[in-house]
């Protein structure tokens, strides 16, 4: 077998069926056709009928297997779970964005990998411990499959669901080149996102590859002691380091960099928290993305509309750079940021 659609940009399907006569047009056209269609043609105009047959015999299209769909009845959220063709289920988030009369659309939240070895304490995923990496096409499905049952176009991409992107790098960063594609799902670069919660050689390759996705580094705290405690990762890539990478990511970037911020009520809401962040980032241009904590074991909570607002207020007095409170949605279907968990 040459190739697994789904699996690869439609470059490397050219390299890969160029011996038997295949052009970039054609791989291009054989990409599309893939991904927007999910077929491998039988006939294309100027093509030859024996030219296809041999491709055709060259080529595999994989399809994941819907397992259950649920849909939030409070805010549209909707949650898959998939089986592909490795051990292990694994779950996308369908997240509308409907703010904009006539302009509404949709946001997939992808998962990377099956479970996830980083345990951090806050987060379903990380309490299964990790399973395996997806493959490309297994990631390109969920947002195919996503697209299909979706009353609203795709135009974004978040690498948010279960799994580290980053410990799945080569795959990850495939996958999002080939939504982004023209000739694929076309979905501007810009608003694919890829998340970590500090990988830090992944973050310095993403910097050395000048990647045109926009990157988002979760820290949940600017103390290590903290860290440390919620996030196991802090012991293998502390903060210190973490932060140098970060830095030389927007020293060749320029970009903005994105830090989120799960909120947790008690932990990490003080204005002592504040502080530190602010410490942790002086200089460096960022935006603070707020995220409230969602537990299904209820061992943690998000702060209450007081502790948030005096939190708000510190971040004003001491860190002086945008904030952003992100909905996270699905909660009552286990669909919300840190609740995925395969099942």
């Amino acid at each position: 077998m040459s190739c697994l659609l789904k699996n690869c940009t439609a470059g490397e399907l050219h390299a890969a069926l160029g011996p038997v006569g295949v052009s970039l047009r054609l791989a291009r056209r054989l990409q599309a056709a893939a991904l927007r269609q999910e077929v491998i043609p039988e006939r294309l105009p100027e093509v030859s009928g024996a030219l296809l047959a041999r491709i055709r015999g060259e080529l595999r299209l994989p399809r994941l297997e819907l397992i259950e769909r649920r849909v939030s009845i409070r805010d549209g959220f909707a949650k898959y779970l998939f089986r592909g063709e490795g051990a292990g289920m694994f779950e996308a988030v369908r997240i509308p964005l409907l703010h904009r009369a006539g302009k509404e659309k949709t946001v997939v939240c992808v998962s990377s990998q099956v479970g996830c070895a980083l345990g951090c304490r806050f987060c379903a995923t990380g309490r299964l411990g990790f399973g395996r990496n997806l493959a490309t096409w297994e990631m390109v499905d969920q947002v195919i499959r996503i697209a299909a049952d979706s009353p609203h176009p795709v135009r974004g991409v978040v690498f948010m669901g279960m799994g580290e992107p980053l410990l799945n790098y080569d795959a990850v960063v495939r996958a999002a080149r080939i939504l982004s594609e023209p000739c694929g799902l076309a979905i501007a670069a810009k608003a694919i996102t890829i998340s970590t919660a500090g990988i830090v050689p992944g973050i310095r390759r993403f910097t050395a590859d000048r990647l045109p996705f926009k990157l988002v580094v979760s820290l949940a705290s600017a103390d290590k002691a903290k860290r440390r405690t919620m996030m196991p990762v802090e012991d293998v890539h502390p903060l210190p380091e973490l932060m140098a990478a970060v830095r030389e990511y927007h020293a060749v970037s320029g970009r903005r960099v994105t830090l989120a911020w799960t909120m947790i009520s008690g932990f990490n809401t003080q204005e002592e928290d504040a502080a530190q962040l602010a410490g942790l980032v002086k200089d460096l241009p960022v935006t603070l993305d707020l995220i409230d904590v969602q537990d299904a074991t209820g061992r943690f909570a998000p702060p209450a509309a007081a502790e948030l607002a005096a939190f708000r207020d510190a971040l004003r007095l001491h860190l002086r750079q945008p904030v952003a409170r992100r909905y996270s949605g699905g909660a009552d279907i286990h669909a919300a940021c840190g609740m995925l968990a395969g099942a």
